[in-house]
């Protein structure tokens, strides 16, 4: 993960926030929350349906206003110099904007005439990002004809004709396969190691995991966790050392040195509580080492994201989560 706290801050938001009025009375979406995200970092924002991810991203690209709070958003005040926040960002929202009757190309040139580029640099940006994004060889075809990966891979080009240094992504690869998932994953490292910042909000616990310096947790508009995805891991019991033996000596003996185990005598193996740091692994292993017990197998057990997000905000994982249980093995 990149070293954050040298950075300077690309978007800072303070006591942010913002209600709705409805038939049933007011509901409160936000109600308070605080960010720091470093330049040139990817910060994923996690949340149950509703927890108000995608008001977050409305008020910081300047979508909608919020009702209190501070807002700095590459240094300008979003609702002061509304343009001068639109010229430094990029928004990908949930659904595309592709112009699926339009072409690859066309798509790009239309943003650049929306940026105000001249024709010539117009298309010179359009040719570079069709060839950076592998769209090259569908310049001239309909997207109506592209899958759901090329139409995605356009989408975020689209977003990046006029250079934004921040980029919201808004649930960027919601019904993506695998493969293309994967590849929109590389572009967005790509972006960062670039000096682009991004802000994710994504259904796929997993791609929080793969790609965030940190991570916020909201539920019922509230931050209730932040940290970098090992940090928030430690947040949640459950961890554990699953050591494995190959003869009931050494099993009893380490059983009674280590004390707090649980163990399963048919299999020989003990599984000791652990947040999973270096530092409980290297003293797990010269206590047994002190005692000349011999260990056939070793492996560090922590919690995922999934045990993270259902122990902050009471609820299951989003149902397109992939489990992605943290897990080294020593034989």
């Amino acid at each position: 993960m990149i070293e954050t706290t040298t950075r300077p801050a690309a978007i800072e938001a303070t006591g942010l926030r913002k209600s709705y009025r409805d038939k049933s009375g007011t509901k409160t979406v936000l109600d308070g929350i605080d960010l720091h995200v470093p330049a040139g970092t990817v910060f994923s924002l996690l949340g149950p349906n509703g927890a108000g991810k995608t008001t977050t991203v409305q008020i910081l690209s300047t979508l909608v206003a919020a009702d209190t709070g501070r807002v700095r958003i590459a240094g300008h005040d979003p609702a002061a110099a509304p343009d001068a926040v639109r010229s430094a960002i990029g928004v990908t929202g949930q659904f595309s904007a592709v112009d699926k009757l339009l072409t690859a190309e066309e798509n790009l040139l239309l943003m650049a005439d929306l940026h105000h580029m001249g024709a010539a640099r117009g298309r010179r940006r359009a040719a570079e990002l069709l060839e950076a994004f592998d769209l090259a060889d569908v310049a001239r075809k309909v997207a109506v004809t592209f899958s759901g990966g090329m139409l995605r891979r356009l989408d975020l080009a689209m977003t990046l004709v006029g250079g934004p240094r921040i980029i919201f992504l808004d649930e960027p690869t919601t019904g993506l396969d695998p493969r293309s998932r994967r590849a929109m994953w590389q572009i967005i490292r790509g972006l960062v190691a670039d000096g682009v910042t991004i802000f994710l909000t994504t259904q796929y616990l997993e791609e929080a995991d793969r790609l965030a310096d940190r991570i916020a947790v909201l539920d019922g508009g509230r931050l209730v966790a932040e940290g970098t995805p090992h940090e928030l891991k430690r947040l949640v019991p459950g961890g554990h050392i699953r050591l494995e033996f190959t003869n009931t000596i050494d099993f009893e003996s380490a059983a009674r040195s280590l004390g707090d185990v649980s163990r399963d005598e048919d299999e020989l193996v003990l599984r000791v509580p652990s947040d999973g740091g270096v530092g409980s692994l290297r003293s797990l292993l010269d206590r047994l080492d002190a005692q000349r017990i011999e260990v056939g197998g070793l492996t560090v057990h922590t919690p995922d994201l999934d045990d993270v997000f259902l122990a902050l905000t009471g609820q299951q994982p989003p149902a397109t989560a992939v489990p992605t249980q943290q897990k080294e093995s020593v034989r």
